[in-house]
C-alpha cells in the first residue's frame, strides 16, 4: 500500500513486480492524496511510462500536461508539453495536440521556437508512415491531412500530396482522389 510518507526508493519497491493494470490502480489512487512536488512528479512519470508502454497514448498526454503543470523549469515543462504533444498524435488527438503546441509556445523563447515545430512537424511525418506501414491508412490519411495545415515547404507538401494520392485511391475516397488528381496532374 503507497503511503505519502514513502520514499521513492521505498515506492519503487512497493510498485515491483505488479501487473501494469494494477500499477495503474495503485498509483492513481496514490496521486489523489496530498502528496510532495517531487513525489507527485516520481509517480506521474512512472504512469506516463506505464500508460505508454500499453499504448494507451491519450492517458499518457493527459499526465504529460499535468507533469508539465508541475514542473517549474521552464525547459523541463518545454519538454513535458512536447511528450503531451507527441502522444496526442500518436492517439489521434490532433486538436488536443494544436493546443499542447501552443502551450509550447507560450512556455518557451522565440529562438527555440521554429526548432520544436520542426520536430513536431518531422513526429507528424514519421506517425503517418507507421500508420502507412501498420496499413491503418484512414489514420495516415487524417495525420497527413493535418501536416498540410502547419508550416511546411512546397516540395513537402508536394510529397505528402503524392501519399494522399494514392491513400485515397486505396481507400475508395474518390472525390479526394478526384480532387488531388486533378491538383497534382495524372500520375
Amino acid at each position: 500500500m503507497l503511503r505519502k510518507e514513502m520514499t521513492k526508493v521505498e515506492i519503487e519497491k512497493e510498485l515491483a513486480g505488479k501487473g501494469d493494470y494494477v500499477l495503474i490502480d495503485n498509483i492513481t489512487r496514490f496521486a489523489k492524496e496530498n502528496l510532495p512536488t517531487d513525489i507527485r512528479k516520481f509517480i506521474y512519470i512512472k504512469l506516463a511510462e506505464i500508460y505508454e508502454k500499453r499504448n494507451m497514448f491519450a492517458e499518457a498526454a493527459d499526465i504529460n500536461g499535468k507533469l508539465a503543470e508541475i514542473a517549474v523549469i521552464m525547459t523541463e515543462k518545454a519538454n513535458f508539453f512536447i511528450k503531451e504533444t507527441e502522444d496526442y498524435i500518436r492517439a489521434g488527438f490532433f486538436d488536443k495536440a494544436e493546443n499542447s503546441i501552443k502551450k509550447i509556445i507560450a512556455n518557451v523563447k522565440a529562438s527555440e521556437r521554429p526548432k520544436i515545430m520542426n520536430s513536431i512537424k518531422e513526429f507528424y511525418k514519421n506517425q503517418a508512415g507507421i500508420y502507412e506501414k501498420e496499413r491503418r491508412r484512414s489514420l495516415a490519411v487524417k495525420t497527413y491531412e493535418k501536416l498540410l495545415t502547419l508550416n511546411i515547404s512546397e516540395e513537402e507538401k508536394g510529397e505528402i500530396n503524392k501519399k494522399l494520392f494514392s491513400l485515397y485511391k486505396e481507400l475508395g475516397m474518390m472525390p479526394q482522389y478526384m480532387a488531388m488528381r486533378s491538383k497534382i496532374g495524372n500520375i
